[in-house]
């Protein structure tokens, strides 16, 4: 964006725009694999962790589980956190550079913890050491977008778009090492070991980052706090609620100049937009205001009030996010559950439910370079539009995508329900009860449900940077992963009501222990309606939507 600052070598006159695509790809490529090591520290250290607490630690099976969502939970509010600092004091460069040294510390305290079986409380150190270091995706991903000149070149809206495509799958690259290969070094080779190497990939992650400094070409300044400026229009606002605002624009307060910025440091002027029309009052400049020194608790720019209502259209759309992640998130608990019952045989190996979720993973990393490299020009061609779709149409397709997984889902869940029936089940040499229907026919849910995460979650990363205001990106795209870990809260409310009003009369309900005496498919009936509304109330929000525009 203009407003960024650019830091250009004296050989880049020579041939300005190769050694500008040059470096930028180099700058972005630090940040893709320095992302990936992190993401795989990240999932190598949280995917065992229950077991980790009851075997190490000798905590019950309640209190282990309560201890890892409390530090999830944690682990999701930091972003907000690391976001506000970058776009408020220090910028995106530095609150990378001290939240991945804090992460480092989280580590290494993790990994000592481990190897000289110091007191739990260290270890809890350590962990939430690593849960605030780590939490830097919405940072990371607006300081990668941010290297590229967007308003100079168009073509590099291209490739900006195309960096959030990669850095989601160098997120789920990182996610399926730390899942899978380094779990079994810790089951295999025990904690020392498969805590080590969490550990080390944090060290060489913060050195690929530093490495990189001289390949960052393009800063955001750090604007003030947020906070302030928005809380300052609703008070200039609320001053004003009696007076008349003029119907032309053009006589509302804005900062003067030629260069198209605005007042708020490193960021652009903000072009009048007549949706809530009220806050406008906070622009409105009386003779009180001539009168005496401008203060923006009375008197707000054009573009401080444009920036809160960016914030307040960005709201509906974030919140059909969250009902999406509602949805989304049955992939860790009602489709293991549908796992659980299913034949696990293949030869003389035996499957773990939890297993198939490397579908969905593996489904996310083909439809990432397909959808980059073949939907994307396809669709331009099409549409004529840039980035082949707009961002609300790739989200929507998403909507859609979700909605045929939950009925994929609901209709193997009737196919077992009648394979039961018929067949009844078998106990496994293991003896627990299975159907005699292979558990890889769930594999297709998986699929399609990764397709739906490429379409609507690497949107949202894009979405939210993209239509926040120069000075609020990384809070912005907090709130992306804020609605995801709300989609959790959400989704365990839904299961909560629906085992409450399914199980009165003494009823089983539908999601009862034994699955088999319950219909876990009138729940992905539900799922499936939910997101059908959700989609609906979607498609109201971008009738409604006006994109942002500067006033240049």
């Amino acid at each position: 964006a203009a407003g960024v600052e650019s830091k250009g070598s004296p050989g880049d006159a020579a041939d300005p725009t190769s050694k500008k695509v040059r470096r930028t790809s180099w700058g972005c490529a630090f940040i893709l694999v320095n992302n990936c090591f992190q993401s795989a520290a990240y999932f190598g250290l949280s995917t065992n962790l229950v077991n980790y607490l009851k075997v190490q630690l000798h905590s019950g099976s309640k209190a282990a589980a309560n201890s890892v969502t409390n530090w999830q939970g944690t682990s999701g509010i930091a972003p907000l956190a690391a976001a506000f600092l970058a776009d408020s004091f220090l910028g995106r460069y530095w609150t990378i550079t001290l939240f991945v040294l804090v992460s480092v510390a989280g580590y290494g305290v993790v990994t000592a913890s481990a190897w000289a079986a110091l007191e739990s409380a260290v270890f809890y150190a350590g962990l939430y050491l690593v849960g605030l270091g780590g939490a830097l995706q919405p940072v990371m991903a607006s300081f990668g977008a941010d290297q590229f000149d967007v308003e100079a070149d168009d073509e590099e809206r291209g490739r900006q778009s195309s960096f959030f495509n990669w850095f989601y799958l160098s997120l789920t690259v990182g996610s399926l090492v730390g899942g899978t290969v380094l779990v079994w070094v810790q089951s295999a080779h025990g904690w020392r070991l498969g805590y080590g190497i969490p550990a080390l990939l944090s060290v060489v992650a913060v050195a690929l980052f530093l490495a990189g400094t001289g390949a960052y070409g393009r800063h955001q300044p750090p604007g003030g706090s947020p906070l302030t400026r928005i809380t300052q229009v609703v008070v200039a606002a609320a001053r004003k609620c009696d007076v008349e605002t003029p119907t032309d624009a053009a006589l509302l307060h804005e900062r003067d100049g030629d260069d198209g910025m605005s007042e708020i440091l490193g960021s652009r002027r903000l072009a009048h937009t007549n949706q809530f029309r009220s806050l406008d009052k906070a622009a409105v400049e009386t003779p009180g205001d001539k009168a005496r020194p401008v203060s923006p608790w009375r008197l707000c720019t054009v573009t401080q009030v444009e920036e809160l209502k960016c914030v307040l259209r960005l709201l509906p759309v974030w919140a059909c996010g969250i009902i999406f992640a509602a949805a989304y998130t049955q992939v860790s608990t009602t489709f293991i559950l549908q796992g659980d019952t299913l034949d696990p045989r293949i030869g003389s190996f035996h499957v773990p439910a939890a297993v198939l979720t490397v579908f969905d993973t593996l489904s996310v990393m083909l439809w990432v370079p397909l959808y980059d490299r073949a939907i994307v020009p396809l669709a331009r061609r099409l549409t004529g539009h840039r980035r082949g779709f707009t961002q609300l149409t790739r989200m929507g397709v998403g909507f859609v995508i979700l909605t045929v997984a939950m009925l994929a889902a609901g209709m193997l869940e009737v196919a077992r329900r009648r394979v039961v029936a018929r067949n009844g089940t078998y106990r496994g040499t293991d003896g627990a009860e299975y159907v005699p229907l292979s558990i890889f026919w769930q594999v297709p849910q998986y699929v399609v449900l990764g397709a739906a995460e490429v379409f609507t979650f690497i949107g949202q990363m894009e979405f939210f940077y993209d239509q926040a205001p120069d000075a609020m990106r990384s809070i912005c795209s907090g709130l992306a992963r804020a609605a995801f870990a709300l989609g959790n809260y959400a989704s365990s409310a839904l299961v909560s009501v629906v085992v409450s009003v399914t199980t009165s009369g003494g009823r089983p309900g539908w999601i009862p222990d034994d699955i088999n005496d319950g219909h876990l498919d009138y729940f992905f009936w539900l799922l499936a309606m939910l997101c059908v509304g959700n989609f609906g109330g979607y498609l109201l929000v971008t009738r409604w939507y006006n994109y942002k525009k500067t006033a240049d």
